[in-house]
């Protein structure tokens, strides 16, 4: 025989198990966001990273354009000031440096054409980089805006779960209400049935004296192992 309590508050129970459910999905969500927003920065992060690689590669190039620039403009000294001269060794002179400029410029201009080739290379890699990290991070938003609409449904499930408590709740007496409470702010599921002797939530054996109450079911009984509320199954 069940304590007339019983019926009531196993759906007390039933319906504060589910609260319980949502409020351990709900409170994973903002972790599970979190993370994701991380991985979308580290995606942001990568193509900064490759972007600077391109960039670096710009400024060295603009760089040995104006080094030879410079070295241009020298050549071109050289070369004004060899028309010029009368001397001999002084012409023969300038023109060792206008040769040695020459050769300079040419290295320049080898080292330009190679970062000029590095630079068409980057841009490809930057743009296939880039396109992949994109698709990533596009991917990344999607699943933020779900867990954020699941987030919104199941606090609006919460919600009326909770209003389904409360309903529950002022079916059962205060009295067992207190008990009921009392066993489930310390351990869960607050109430269990007796199988055969044995409490079906700690799965020990009750006492004589409590499996005669259970059997009487004129009162809350709980288990003198566990504390749960227990009636005979």
């Amino acid at each position: 025989m069940r304590h007339p309590a019983i019926e009531k508050i196993l759906i007390l129970q039933d319906r504060d198990g589910n609260r319980r459910g949502l409020e351990i999905q709900l409170a994973t969500i903002p972790g599970e966001i979190a993370a994701v927003e991380q991985k979308i920065a580290a995606e942001k992060n990568a193509i900064e990273a490759a972007r600077g690689t391109l960039r670096e590669l710009e400024t060295k190039r603009k760089l040995l354009e104006a080094e030879i620039g410079s070295v241009g403009e020298q050549l071109s000294r050289y070369k004004t000031q060899q028309n010029a001269v009368r001397k001999n060794d002084e012409y023969q002179a300038l023109g060792q440096q206008i040769a040695t400029t020459e050769a300079a410029i040419d290295g320049l201009e080898e080292k330009e054409l190679e970062i000029m080739f590095a630079i068409d290379e980057a841009k490809k890699k930057f743009a296939e980089a880039e396109a992949a990290l994109k698709a990533n991070i596009s991917g990344h938003e999607t699943r933020i805006a779900t867990l954020r609409e699941r987030e919104t449904n199941l606090s609006a499930e919460l919600a009326g779960v909770k209003e389904q408590i409360a309903d529950a709740r002022a079916e059962v007496d205060v009295p067992a209400l207190r008990v009921y409470d009392r066993v489930a702010e310390r351990t869960w599921p607050a109430c269990s049935p007796i199988r055969g002797g044995i409490c079906s939530g700690c799965h020990l054996r009750i006492s004589g004296e409590v499996e005669s109450d259970v059997r009487k079911g004129d009162k809350l009984v709980t288990c003198d192992q566990c504390g749960r509320i227990v009636w005979w199954e």
